[in-house]
């Protein structure tokens, strides 16, 4: 049985436009309910069945590390018995989850902290994800759709009328990848990848950026695919942003909650 490919989550930013919140902390660490972005992103491909991430760190770094490693004590009731040095997990959900947390430096590019972990990923297909981005987007078919089309790489087209990177499609081909949105209302660059271990021939060093040469290459060669997907899909890009997430989450009604 093939194993299911790893998810990897670019997560090393410093997001300057939320700076409100990412002095103290990386994007991915500020919370939507009680809970850090990245935990909703995990959460949303582990449903699916996909419970191996690969998180690309970089800029404070070591606070995704610190709350993984305690996890359990984030999540659970525990008593702590001080005498007898001893912990007590009463309650709380543990996650089947494995999840490596490499330093891919605080100024390399997206394309380089990519290729940066390149060594925990082996020679198959892999998962790849912003850490800010959520969506109910269905992972099983785009990863279905990744391998119907047999391209090198499989971007999910979204709706937006935001400040992302355009796609002009053709079918279910991308035809060309523009680094900024030519115009209102165009598909853009929602994220969610599905990549072939090729795409390391596309990525030179730490300063690649994933979304300039090597994803306008492989839309000009042909090589890369687009899933549409027509339903929910929000970046917490701006403090505007990320109350409006706290609200639907807030309010029971949150759109990417599909766990």
């Amino acid at each position: 049985m093939t194993a299911a490919p790893k998810v990897v989550i670019l997560a090393g930013g410093r997001g300057s436009r939320l700076t409100e919140e990412t002095d103290t902390k990386p994007k991915p660490m500020v919370e939507i309910g009680d809970y850090p972005i990245i935990w909703h992103i995990m959460k949303i491909y582990s449903h699916f069945g996909f419970n191996e991430f690969i998180i690309c760190a970089g800029y404070k770094g070591y606070i995704i590390k610190e709350y993984f490693a305690n996890y359990r004590i984030h999540m659970s009731d525990a008593t702590f018995d001080l005498e007898k040095h001893e912990t007590i997990f009463h309650s709380g959900k543990a996650e089947p989850w494995k999840v490596t947390v490499v330093d891919t430096g605080a100024e390399t590019m997206t394309g380089g902290r990519i290729l940066r972990v390149r060594q925990y990923l082996g020679e198959t297909d892999f998962m790849l994800t912003y850490g800010d981005g959520l969506a109910n987007i269905d992972i099983r078919a785009l990863l279905d759709a990744h391998r119907k089309a047999n391209r090198l790489a499989t971007v999910t087209a979204v709706r937006s009328p935001g400040r992302f990177g355009a796609l002009e499609l053709a079918g279910d081909r991308v035809k060309s990848f523009f680094e900024k949105l030519p115009g209102h209302g165009s598909w853009i660059n929602g994220g969610f990848f599905v990549m072939n271990h090729r795409i390391f021939d596309y990525i030179t060093d730490d300063a690649t950026v994933l979304e300039l040469e090597p994803l306008s290459k492989l839309a000009n060669n042909g090589q890369l695919s687009a899933y549409v997907h027509d339903g929910y899909w929000q970046a917490m890009d701006t403090l505007r942003d990320r109350r409006q997430l706290e609200e639907l989450w807030a309010s029971g009604r949150a759109p990417w909650k599909i766990w």
